[in-house]
């Protein structure tokens, strides 16, 4: 018994001491939450630098806009093709989705070969090969009948313009194909299909891997709204709201930002966590200081990373007795899949072995130990890496929507997250401890990116299809320049025949004489009270005006509710709850015993015989008071002044809030002869020559007339261009 105690007390010493070795050898790798956060900040700033058009230039993260603008909504349906090329072989589809109530979907796929000598060769000849391998595909499928829509996957950085455009920004995993640089990729296998021939597609859409992966788990998931690849590279993409995204335009909804995360750390923000063996791994890739942080992460680095610290570890006598076999000096033998293996959670230390074997090596029991800890760590940081950049996507997303808490759930596929153990429980485990305010629900993609390529296919169907219905029902409101110009004769018309006396009577256009003649000069002074009525606020103003040189106006002002019961209970009611306020007003400004010239601003149709005269024509803004249209609105504000008997007023003016607005910016601009109101309601008024104003006496001058152009088509004059939503056609009577 005391032998067995002793044994296992060995044991765990000696796991002990290896473990402690290890971890001191690659101290550095060990990144603590508090890293953890500051590289999820930097990773953060990395993307509103990408996102900034004034720094995307010059940004790592580049933040490249798909053009993809929904996730799928479960009305997606038909069939379509999908290409997805991203590795060392590729694969041809047909998608199926059919919408009849089950939301089903059918695949039927073929893999094929990229040969090496296309990787590095001529661009034309990698595309031909996929437009052949495209046709016999179709083929064999015999589904070359009908013309099909095809979604082409291509896991590349590509600069989109549009859905269907992507210019190749870099090449990654291996990939050198000459001539493809700087070109548009889609127009390259369009051009390789007609090559070919023999294929009845349309290309419709170029799909990132990693949106392709959002776009498949979505389907499923209508709260999928975050795409991320861990494999052979990795990288991410999220919806972003359109009005952060500088390099297109529009502000509304949203659009898929592949973030291209593979690139973080290439402007040197991640130099203090890049270890020497990060630097050694990068120095001998294809694409020295490129995709530093995908060669922190992904599988393509991962193996070749443990190779590295082994050989070193192994050199300075720490491993195996100091011996080291030509196997494990070679580049490539040790590969993550083995790391996959040396993590299992039963087999892990067996197979260790074996593999260790394999290279040609001798281990012991604590070598075994000591290189699964090794492995552990070298997966274990990937994690934590990719938690911390996808926690920065996820915090931005929850801040973009002003939220406390969001649930969302993140898509993911690749050969580490898919294979490896025990990847993804240490993914989600950290992204849940940096990220504690978002409920985040992982999604294995179970049919990887291609069948995403084909969903957004579809969704770029159904939103064309969309576009096209709403472009039909908004063509109604669509007005030529010939329709515009005869608005414009007809506004005409109506405007002289309410000039005239013989048919102002029947004029859709009243256009009422205000008897303003004249805009400000700039002399003006003094201290007035105003009166503002033509919404549910009316407002009591007083203004000071100073003239000369250190020309001034002042303005003390009081807002005042026009219940409901008042507006549309009677004349009387109305104008005494009005007088009520401006009591109100006068004895917060202490000026109930001064008398002041009073000016009325009365924002409805009124007839007027003098400047302090208006009869009401019509209420309009939700206004019915009684015995009121037909009546002078002055007088009837004098008589509810007379009955409430404190104070007396001074009423000079009565004035249509138009002509108000024309006055107050002549007041600014003396070339100022116009007034325009777009608001609730729309009128215009303008200064015209007495001579041809028959309503009133009088041949010289000017006076400021109100069209209250709103009554406009009344008549009928106008029947051919309305529909059930009238255009706003503002911009072109000013021109009248």
């Amino acid at each position: 018994m005391f032998a067995v105690h002793l044994l296992s007390f060995y044991f765990s010493k000696l796991q002990e001491d290896q473990i402690r070795k290890v971890d001191r050898f690659l101290y550095a790798m060990r990144l603590s939450d508090d890293q953890l956060v500051d590289i999820s900040a930097r990773f953060r700033a990395g993307m509103e630098k990408g996102l900034s058009s004034e720094s995307n230039a010059t940004a790592a993260v580049k933040m490249l806009p798909t053009h993809v603008l929904s996730t799928p909504d479960g009305s997606e349906k038909g069939e379509f093709l999908a290409l997805d090329l991203g590795g060392s072989k590729f694969k041809v589809l047909q998608v199926k989705v059919s919408e009849n109530g089950k939301r089903r979907v059918e695949m039927e796929s073929e893999t094929y070969p990229i040969p090496e000598e296309l990787l590095n060769g001529r661009g034309t000849e990698m595309f031909d090969h996929v437009a052949e391998s495209l046709k016999d595909f179709l083929q064999k499928k015999h589904i070359n009948q009908k013309r099909k829509a095809l979604g082409f996957t291509f896991s590349f950085p590509c600069g989109q313009s549009k859905i269907d455009e992507g210019v190749l920004l870099s090449w990654s995993k291996n990939y050198k194909a000459r001539g493809v640089l700087g070109t548009n990729v889609v127009q390259s296998l369009r051009q390789a299909i007609d090559r070919v021939g023999g294929t009845n597609v349309d290309v419709l859409a170029l799909v990132n891997d990693t949106v392709g992966t959002m776009m498949t788990c979505g389907y499923d998931d209508q709260r999928c709204e975050v795409g991320v690849i861990i494999g052979t590279g990795t990288n991410a993409c999220y919806m972003e709201e359109l009005r952060h995204i500088d390099l297109v335009e529009g502000d509304e909804g949203r659009m898929c930002i592949n973030t291209e995360w593979g690139a973080f750390g290439d402007d040197g923000a991640l130099d203090d966590f890049i270890t020497h063996f990060d630097r050694e791994i990068d120095a001998a890739s294809t694409n020295p200081g490129k995709q530093l942080f995908e060669k922190m992460v992904s599988g393509m680095y991962m193996g070749e990373l443990v190779r590295l610290i082994l050989l070193k570890m192994a050199k300075k006598g720490l491993l195996f007795d100091g011996r080291v076999s030509n196997a494990l000096r070679t580049k490539g033998k040790f590969q993550t899949k083995h790391i996959t293996l040396i993590e299992q959670y039963k087999d892990g230390l067996k197979n260790t072995r074996e593999i260790l074997t394999e290279l040609g090596l001798s281990p012991s029991a604590d070598d075994c130990l000591a290189v699964q800890h090794v492995s552990t760590i070298v997966s274990f940081r990937s994690a934590n890496l990719c938690a911390a950049a996808l926690a920065a996507i996820l915090t931005r997303i929850r801040e973009n929507r002003k939220l406390k808490s969001l649930r969302i759930t993140v898509g993911v596929d690749g050969t580490v997250y898919r294979t490896h153990p025990q990847y993804p429980k240490r993914l989600h485990k950290v992204v849940r401890r940096l990220v504690p305010e978002c409920h985040v629900r992982f999604v294995l993609s179970e049919s990887g990116s291609s069948k995403g390529a084909a969903m957004v296919t579809a969704v770029a169907q159904r939103l064309a299809a969309q576009r096209r219905e709403i472009n039909d029902t908004l063509a109604l409101l669509s007005l030529s320049p010939e329709n515009l110009q005869q608005v414009r004769d007809k506004m005409r018309v109506e405007l002289e025949r309410g000039l005239r006396k013989d048919s102002h009577r029947t004029a859709s256009v009243k256009m009422l004489p205000s008897f303003v003649y004249r805009t400000p000069d700039g002399t003006e002074r003094g201290k007035y009270l105003a009166l503002d009525l033509g919404g549910t606020n009316f407002r009591v103003l007083v203004v000071k005006i100073r003239s000369g040189i250190r020309k001034s106006v002042r303005m003390y002002n009081k807002i005042y509710a026009i219940p409901l019961e008042i507006m549309q209970g009677t004349g009387e009611e109305l104008f005494d709850h009005i007088v009520q306020c401006i009591s109100d007003f006068l004895d917060y400004m202490g000026m109930k015993n001064t008398r002041l010239p009073l000016g009325f601003t009365f924002s409805f149709p009124c007839r007027q015989t003098g400047i302090d005269k208006g009869s009401l024509v019509s209420w309009t803004k939700g206004f019915k008071a009684t015995d009121c249209e037909g009546n002078d609105v002055v007088e009837m504000l004098r008589e509810a002044i007379k009955r409430r008997n404190e104070f007396d007023l001074d009423i000079v003016a009565v004035v249509n809030d138009t002509v108000g607005t024309m006055m107050t910016c002549a007041y600014e601009d003396p070339k100022c002869e116009i007034g325009l109101i777009a608001g609730t309601g729309s009128n215009v008024c303008y200064m015209e020559e007495m001579r041809n104003i028959e309503m009133v006496e009088g041949d010289e001058g000017q006076m400021c007339v109100n069209t209250e152009w709103g009554g406009f088509g009344e008549n009928d004059c106008i029947e051919d261009i309305r529909t059930r939503t009238h255009p706003d056609l503002t911009d072109y009577f000013l021109y009248l």
